[in-house]
């Protein structure tokens, strides 16, 4: 489950998850679903995989999404599906998705960047919660 919360002039993510595979899964869909306005218009045509390294999961999710939020800037691609494992030494992940088509992919919000302001990775009671605010 995510959702998208106001936060002075950006704008929060914020993320429950049974697991943190399935925590990390879900803040690049939420990511995408403030980017593009329909994420079931974005086809998982094209596989990107990322690889990263380090102990700290909070550093471990922003450099995951500011991989993700690259991808989009440099190759103008567009992501739907995710794919995360995350280990006690970094992380491996699998984004799917397609070039941008204005034609079918209505943009929402312009994602500048993904910030460290008040990001959190952290348990809570059974599940995961994760915050990330972003620069709009």
């Amino acid at each position: 489950m995510y959702e998208l919360f106001e936060h002075t002039a950006d704008l929060g993510l914020r993320v429950r998850a049974e697991d943190l595979n399935t925590l990390f899964a879900e803040a690049a869909a939420c990511l995408f679903s403030a980017i593009v306005e329909d994420l079931g218009t974005v086809r998982t045509a094209r596989p990107v995989t990322i690889e990263l390294s380090g102990p700290d999961r909070e550093f471990l999710l922003f450099d995951w999404l500011n991989q993700l939020l690259y991808h989009f800037d440099a190759d103008h691609l567009v992501f739907s599906a995710f794919e995360v494992r995350v280990s006690d030494d970094g992380l491996s992940g699998v984004a799917w998705g397609e070039p941008l088509d204005p034609a079918r992919h209505v943009l929402s919000h312009e994602v500048k960047a993904i910030t460290y302001h008040e990001l959190k990775v952290e348990p809570i009671d059974n599940e995961w919660l994760a915050e990330v605010i972003v620069d709009i």
